[in-house]
């Protein structure tokens, strides 16, 4: 069987296994012939040695955590053979906390969770895996080519939920939603706002290339100007860049009773000047909240298979932008400039 892994914490570690043996059952009764993996932003800081941790016992980690495959076989009786599938990510830690006694896994408090290819949990990119049938998600068939957008889907629908509940502390009625940031997560956030009936609009800094026209196909409005030049003050503010200037400037930009999510992650290593007391006058005397939003719990995972079964099938396709076969996997894991979302195909 192949599969993709790494040592973590060695840079440029990656490789592919030839004869990795067969996912052991202790892994899980849900057994999943692989389709494809999605790659994203962590795989890189992963293959880079950034951060990752091999499962106990093992010195190499099998990466991949958006995943996309059909079953092979299910002991449990809740799927059939040929359900096409998705293994949520992070499980709940073994205390547990007082979140993932109730299943909030995305909530932990001590940190002690795992995640499939990224911390102590083999991942998604192998020929076959195993997981336990509550921790899969069951896909629409006609999402069989998009499907492994489903992980990075259900990070939006999990900040939406969020902003969502907050909103609900008074009369909310928002019209105007910013995303900063025309990557994956950005272009899906987008998606489930436009979902929602609201006027969306998505500042990045490409002037060229799929993403305007991709926002533009969601009936949305795309900038590229500074936020701060923006002739409009947003009710809800997704900021998925991570850039600290751009952090700061949305928090400022927010209309009253504001919302905004962070959902990009910064890398930090860096200081800028800025006036916090302004800040933080606008911040209270405008009642706005400013919160910050990773990963998703099954609720999550389920609103987000139904956003991407109600979403526009060629959309989707168009978010992929490189498929390539495991076979060469090295070009699907070196970032391309034209890049959007690129997959690592195993039954192409």
């Amino acid at each position: 069987m192949r599969a993709v892994t790494v040592e973590p914490g060695v840079a440029n570690s990656l490789s592919l296994v030839e004869d990795q043996p067969e996912p052991a059952p202790e892994e899980g009764a849900l057994l999943v012939q692989a389709l494809a993996v999605g790659i994203c932003g962590t795989d890189h800081e992963i293959v880079a040695g950034e951060y990752g941790e091999a499962p106990p016992g093992e010195t190499r980690l099998i990466i991949g955590h958006e995943s996309l495959g059909r079953v092979l076989e299910d002991p449990s009786g809740t799927f059939q053979h040929g359900d096409l599938v998705a293994g949520i990510v992070r499980h709940p830690d073994p205390v547990p906390c007082p979140n993932c006694a109730v299943g909030e896994w995305d909530m932990c408090r001590n940190g002690q969770f795992t995640e499939h290819g990224i911390k102590s949990l083999p991942g998604f990119a192998r020929d076959r895996w195993r997981i336990e049938p509550e921790f899969a998600v069951r896909l629409d068939p006609a999402l069989a080519r998009v499907g492994m957008l489903l992980e990075p889907t259900s990070v939006v629908a999990k900040a939406w939920d969020h902003i969502e509940r907050i909103g609900h502390r008074a009369e909310w009625q928002p019209q105007t939603v910013l995303v900063t940031g025309a990557g994956p997560i950005g272009l899906l956030a987008a998606l489930l706002a436009a979902q929602r009936g609201l006027a969306v609009h998505v500042l990045d800094r490409a002037t060229s290339g799929p993403k305007p026209e991709l926002v533009a196909a969601l009936g949305a409005s795309y900038h590229t100007v500074p936020v701060n030049d923006l002739p409009f003050e947003p009710d809800v503010v997704i900021e998925c860049t991570g850039a600290p200037t751009v952090v700061l400037d949305v928090m400022c930009k927010a209309a009253p009773t504001g919302i905004v999510c962070l959902a990009g992650v910064s890398s930090g290593g860096r200081s800028i000047d800025f006036d916090a007391g302004a800040l933080n006058r606008a911040l209270v005397l405008e009642n706005n909240v400013v919160f910050g939003s990773v990963n998703a719990n099954r609720r999550h995972w389920t609103m987000a298979a139904q956003a991407l079964s109600r979403a526009d099938q060629s959309w989707l396709e168009s978010l992929l932008t490189r498929r390539v076969p495991v076979e060469r996997y090295e070009e699907a894991y070196t970032a391309g400039p034209g890049d959007i979302k690129v997959v690592l195909e195993f039954d192409s």
